[in-house]
């Protein structure tokens, strides 16, 4: 993966954060509803949507997939310093590139990451899960649970 496909990856992993904190939506289901037909779009658009606003470009993805408020408001449970959207992004943009082969869909590890049991723990901002080192997160995710 070139640097440019990296930060494509880390654009469009920024701004699934983006979406589920506004719209109080699990990732998991962020990336559900936009399948991954569309998460191969917003990769292949990102080099020019990162120029805009993640406010004017998630309102747009909002409207278009109809996505409702949901009940997960990882940010407003939160009791302690809250990451920004782009720390979250970086930490799913790691991940996926640390657990994807040569061979891999990128489109389809990312779906597959933000689809497991991962997801939820890195939005639980009262844990540490997001300030795991990026080993504890690849080994944990494929091992298909947090590792004492």
């Amino acid at each position: 993966m070139n640097d440019t496909q990296k930060d494509d990856l880390f654009y469009v992993c920024s701004l699934i954060e983006f979406i589920g904190r506004k719209t109080k939506n699990r990732r998991a289901d962020v990336v559900k509803t936009l399948g991954k037909k569309e998460l191969e779009r917003q990769l292949e658009l990102a080099s020019v949507n990162h120029c805009l606003s993640f406010e004017q470009v998630s309102d747009e993805i909002i409207e278009y997939f109809n996505i409702k408020e949901g009940d997960f408001d990882s940010v407003g449970l939160c009791k302690y310093n809250i990451p920004s959207f782009q720390a979250i992004g970086k930490d799913y943009q790691r991940l996926i590139i640390d657990v994807s082969s040569e061979k891999d869909n990128i489109v389809d590890v990312l779906y597959s990451v933000f689809q497991s049991f991962i997801s939820d723990e890195i939005s639980d901002f009262n844990s540490s899960v997001y300030y795991s080192n990026p080993q504890y997160l690849k080994y944990s995710y494929l091992e298909g649970k947090l590792l004492a």
